[in-house]
């Protein structure tokens, strides 16, 4: 139980830090959103060039933060000189890939369909190029559990970007300056300057983390990175895979949509501002991530790991479908969060929250291949994930439009999550308390049905009254069954005494 209390304590802030951080950017999407209409394409080009950045991102990457983890709590290795390496190759790697963007730059955009305006390819990749060096110095960070720092310099940048961008998409055009502090009376605002906002924060991130990069000094351990590498490639392509569960859509869907490029870009903008609201789930898995993989790691030597993982799937089960419920109730007041013209595409939200639910569980399920050394499985779940959403977008991006990318979201998660759970079973079997888990499920799909009866047939605030009671019924029955009060702090004092 102390595990899991420190497990709980380090999730409750890097989920803080990152609820707060994604809640201040989600204010960006009303100010994004209303600024760049639906319509008008912008919006789409923004969610086209962002899925190509979140594939670059994990190539660049190419599984070290995982690896670091696992090399610097394994015996025989130098923890430092396991820091220094890794920073060593990812700054390589980083190096390499911006010069290749810069000399091959319109080739590049052309094919991407950009071939009138690279500069969104050379400003977005070489930030990426920045970010992927950064994330090991984060990474760093969570490994000597300083999750307070951790999270500050995470919503420092958000506020510095949300800053920047109500300067760029609202006072200056309100004072018909352009960015360069200049009167223009014919002033309009352009989506390249949305991507040298992020450049410029992904720079001062850089320096904010500048003592840990100091532990580059440390040397190169050539031995060890080719240990690293054997450990890591399987993960680069079970990483690819799985971002590609979350990105291809948006990257396929301008190539496979039936309709002009600009109606494209439209409705690609749609989906892309919807799916914002779904996040939620992302912040979840995300701040679980952050706390999970070196609290695994630490306990792998452990006698009771296997009970632990156990409780851990349960509970972020649980508070996923609490999140989910939440998510639905709300949606009236959650569906301002993007321009009204941008509502026709609510309707994919709950099936990319459904989708991002099965994703983490996926993701408690693949530490028995990380733990055994067998990540090459991971690859394999992933890749066959990967492969169905690729072959449903394809099939049906062009009779659906982005109701397709939703449904082979949540297809290529469902296979991947099943195929790694029968698998883990065989080669690293944990007895997950399934029973408890289908009750949750089962309550929450019944709960889910009367949310979205209320929210279709009710007045808003009559609507609002009942889903708020619905979801008190869940998370009263949370507690009765598995949060016990009096087991909480503080106010478990008073439950204990009566």
């Amino acid at each position: 139980m102390a595990d899991l209390k420190s497990l709980a304590k380090d999730t409750a802030i890097y989920g803080l830090s990152s609820i707060v951080a994604r809640f201040i950017n989600y204010l960006l999407v009303p100010i994004q959103t209303k600024r760049f209409n639906a319509f008008g394409g912008q919006y789409g080009i923004i969610t086209n060039v962002y899925a190509y950045v979140s594939i670059l991102i994990i190539l660049l990457t190419y599984g070290m933060e995982t690896t670091f983890f696992r090399f610097m709590s394994k015996e025989g290795e130098n923890p430092q000189r396991v820091y220094s390496t890794t920073l060593r190759m990812v700054a390589t790697t980083s190096l390499v890939f911006a010069a290749v963007i810069s000399l091959f730059l319109n080739p590049i955009a052309a094919a991407m369909g950009y071939e009138d305006h690279p500069e969104y390819v050379w400003v977005m990749f070489v930030t990426v190029a920045i970010d992927a060096f950064v994330a090991i110095p984060m990474a760093y960070l969570r490994y000597l559990h300083k999750p307070v720092k951790f999270a500050s310099i995470q919503v420092f940048n958000i506020l510095l970007t949300i800053v920047l961008n109500i300067l760029y998409l609202i006072v200056l055009p309100a004072m018909r300056l352009n960015p360069f502090g200049i009167y223009d009376e014919q002033f309009t605002l352009e989506v390249v300057w949305v991507f040298y906002i992020n450049i410029f924060c992904s720079l001062v991130k850089m320096l904010l983390l500048w003592k840990e990069l100091g532990g580059i000094r440390f040397g190169f351990d050539k031995a060890a990175c080719r240990r690293m590498l054997s450990y890591a490639w399987p993960l680069l392509v079970m990483g690819l895979a799985g971002q590609l569960n979350q990105a291809a859509s948006q990257i396929l869907f301008p190539f496979f949509y039936d309709g002009t490029v600009e109606e494209a870009r439209a409705q690609l903008g749609i989906y892309g501002g919807c799916i914002k609201i779904a996040m939620i789930m992302v912040m979840i898995t995300q701040a679980f991530r952050y706390a999970y993989e070196p609290f695994v790691f630490g306990k792998s030597r452990d006698k009771d790991q296997k009970e632990t993982y156990a409780q851990s799937m349960k509970y972020f089960i649980i508070f996923t479908l609490l999140a989910f419920l939440t998510v639905i109730g709300y949606m009236d007041i959650l569906r301002n969060l993007v321009d009204r013209s941008y509502w026709e595409g609510l309707r994919v939200i709950p099936i990319v929250m459904a989708a991002e639910i099965m994703f983490g569980i996926f993701f408690n399920l693949s530490f028995w291949y990380k733990l055994t050394d067998r990540t090459i499985w991971g690859a394999w779940f992933s890749g066959l994930g990967a492969l169905v959403l690729i072959v449903i977008d394809i099939l049906l991006i062009p009779r659906f439009s982005y109701m397709a990318c939703a449904w082979a979201g949540f297809a290529a998660y469902g296979v991947s999550m099943v195929v790694s759970y029968v698998a883990g079973q065989k080669y690293y079997p944990i007895r997950y308390p399934l029973r408890d888990i289908a009750v949750y499920f089962l309550l929450a799909a019944v709960i889910f049905c009367l949310l979205t009866m209320a929210n279709d047939r009710l007045p808003v605030w009559a609507a609002l009254l009942v889903n708020t009671l619905l979801i008190l019924l869940f998370l009263a029955f949370i507690i009765r069954r598995d949060l016990p009060l009096s087991g909480l702090p503080v106010i478990g004092r008073y439950f204990r005494k009566n």
